[in-house]
């Protein structure tokens, strides 16, 4: 599949509250052990069985609660440029997040965000 979702995103007010819950409702090994709390949930649990990997985390302005899938792509400013030629708007530009992927968000036509991950760039 050209383009598969690679990383799923789930934010809301209360971090370590949905992280405690996924974990404990899906027995999800989720790792907050960093800086930001950023909860990295991993696409292989050590059980051979594989799935998107993701993340869990407070949202930045405490107030927000989404779940955001990511896309990976060839070229984000491509992305962009179509989506918003087919009605979509850029809601974050293209950013490297020091340590990660690079990374960029668009709302489709109905307000839907989605996140785009440039290629290759997971684990930079």
């Amino acid at each position: 599949m050209p383009n598969p979702v690679t990383w799923f995103e789930i934010v809301g007010r209360d971090g370590k509250k949905l992280q405690d819950f996924y974990a404990s409702l899906l027995d999800w090994k989720i790792d907050a052990n960093n800086p930001m709390n950023y909860g990295m949930v991993p696409h292989d649990h050590g059980d051979g069985e594989h799935g998107i990997g993701g993340g869990i985390a407070g949202s930045q302005d405490a107030t927000t609660a989404m779940v955001t899938v990511y896309v990976e792509v060839a070229d984000i400013p491509a992305t962009l440029k179509k989506a918003e030629s087919m009605g979509g708007k850029t809601v974050m530009p293209q950013m490297d997040v020091p340590g990660g992927p690079t990374i960029a968000q668009f709302a489709d036509p109905e307000g839907n965000v989605i996140g785009l991950m440039k290629a290759g760039s997971m684990g930079q």
